[in-house]
Parts: structure tokens; C-alpha cells; sequence
């Protein structure tokens, strides 16, 4: 999805620099669907998936309703025109600036698009007043709003194609001991499979009957697989290791406490002038303490 919104980006910054080079008859015809090609990005957004889906799907149907009463209304003056590009500025411009302050703890680029919005919201307060009633600043109002939307788009398209290539990272790379472990147990899952024949394990049934091995060799128990002949591995090693006195401390086990410790005394009386006298100080026996 992030490919759409970048070659949204680029064709945004296309409209801007080719409608400032726009005739003022043209003005009403090119800003209707201008705002119809803003409502189509905020569909793109909201079909990425982002947190803010809801909100860019209420400002799809907003800007959609906009574009089409601006390309149904004639008007020869341009009033309308600005008005309605103003209230489209106003409204993206607000919208920037509050989800850029509310990610901001997650979206490294937020100031950017913090400043964005309050460029698309003075800019908009400025067209939708009494001082764009000519031809030439209408021009350059949506000029700058292809240009500024334009930017905006390529920076979101750029983090959604970051953050999908990072999750893509995390799920198909595993962590350094667990991918040598794999390594390790796929080679000795091959090995283990190429073997035509291997002696019967000690640990398994005695039988004079020979077992069907994968390759078609004997001394297998029959439809044993290399994670049984692991399992019988580790446990003939635990088996070796208690042998010969090498055990570790199980879960749950309790350590035995020695039992030549010496008794605590159960009153002060108990314990002798030496041991309770200051560490450089003789005590009453004449033994230095400490």
C-alpha cells in the first residue's frame, strides 16, 4: 500500500507544478477534482491500515462530498472555489497537526508533519477570507496545497514501507542461538535421514525383528523419526551424566542445608565479649577483636 501513497506523492507534486501554470477560466474546473484526488488518498491511508483508518475514511467521504459540490456549483466569480479549497486546507491542516502531536512518542518524523498542517492551516484560514478573490492567488493557493500534500504523502508512504520491511525483519530473522540451533538440527536431521542403516539404539526394544529404518534400512524402531532418536540421545546422556555423580539443581528442588553448623545462642548472654567487641578493641579477655 505504501507504493500507492508514494506514486499519490509524486503525482500531487506534479499537479502543483503544473497548475500554476493554469488559465484563471480553468480555476473552477482543475480545483473539483484536485479535492476528488485528496479524497482519494485519504482511502489509500485508511486502507494501509494505520491507527488513524477511521479518521482518514471520514475525511475520504468529507473531501469526496467537497469535491463534488465543487464541480457542480458554477459560480463565475471565484468565491467558491476558494472557500471550498480553504475548508479542505483547514480541515487537513488540522487533522496533520493533531495525529503528528498525538504519535509523537512513535513517529520520529512528527514535527514534520506537525509543521505541515499548520502550513495547510494558515493557508487555508487565508483562502477561505476575503483577501483570495483573485485569480492569481487562487493559483498559488492550490499550488502550494498540491506541493504541501505532495510531501506529506511521500513521508507517510517512506515510514509505512519502513515499518513493513522491519516487521518483515523481525518475523523471518531469528535471534543468533536460536538460528544455530536450527542449523544444528536441520544438519543432524540430514544426516540422520541420508544414513542408509545404524546400529540399534540400546535403549530400544531387543526384538530379533528388524525395523524398517526411512531409507529402507534396519535397526530402527519402526516409524521412529530423528526428533525420538534426539530425545533418546539426551536422555542416554542425562543417564551418563547421574552415573558419574555430575547432577545440577532441578526446578523446584530444595539445597539441604549442612548440618555442623553451630548453634545460635538464644540470648546476648550467649555470645562472648570477643565476638560482640569492636573491630581494634581488646575485649575483657585480653583477645583483640576483629
Amino acid at each position: 500500500m505504501w507504493g500507492f501513497l508514494m506514486f499519490a506523492g509524486a503525482a500531487w507534486l506534479a499537479v502543483g507544478w503544473a497548475v500554476m501554470r493554469l488559465e484563471p477560466i480553468d480555476i473552477a474546473a482543475v480545483a473539483g477534482p484536485m479535492i476528488l484526488f485528496g479524497a482519494v488518498c485519504e482511502m489509500l491511508r485508511a486502507l494501509a491500515g494505520t491507527r488513524t483508518w477511521w479518521l482518514n475514511a471520514a475525511l475520504t467521504v468529507i473531501f469526496g462530498a467537497t469535491g463534488a459540490v465543487l464541480m457542480t456549483t458554477p459560480d463565475s466569480t471565484y468565491a467558491t472555489p476558494a472557500s471550498l479549497v480553504g475548508w479542505y486546507l483547514m480541515v487537513r491542516g488540522a487533522v496533520d497537526v493533531a495525529v503528528g502531536i498525538m504519535t509523537r512518542g512513535s513517529d520520529r518524523v512528527w514535527s514534520l508533519i506537525v509543521t505541515i498542517g499548520v502550513l495547510e492551516t494558515g493557508l487555508g484560514y487565508f483562502s477561505a477570507g476575503p483577501f483570495a478573490r483573485t485569480a492569481d492567488l487562487i493559483i498559488v493557493t492550490l499550488g502550494a496545497l498540491a506541493v504541501l500534500r505532495g510531501v506529506a504523502d511521500l513521508v507517510t508512504s517512506l515510514r509505512l514501507r519502513e515499518v513493513a520491511h522491519t516487521m518483515r525483519k523481525n518475523v523471518l530473522e531469528l535471534p543468533p542461538e536460536r538460528s544455530a540451533g536450527l542449523t544444528g538440527y536441520t544438519a543432524g536431521r540430514t544426516d540422520y535421514e541420508s544414513t542408509p542403516s545404524r546400529a540399534r539404539h540400546r535403549a530400544e526394544d531387543a526384538s530379533d525383528i528388524p525395523a524398517v529404518t526411512p531409507r529402507g534400512g534396519t535397526g530402527e524402531i519402526p516409524g521412529a523419526t530423528y526428533h525420538d532418536h534426539v530425545l533418546r540421545t539426551t536422555a542416554d546422556l542425562d543417564a551418563m551424566l547421574l552415573q558419574a555423580g555430575i547432577t545440577g539443581p532441578r526446578a523446584g528442588a530444595r539445597h539441604a542445608e549442612p548440618a555442623d553448623l553451630p548453634a545460635v545462642p538464644d540470648t546476648a548472654e550467649g555470645v562472648t565479649a570477643t565476638e560482640i567487641a569492636p573491630a581494634g578493641k581488646v575485649g575483657d579477655d585480653g583477645k583483640t577483636a576483629g
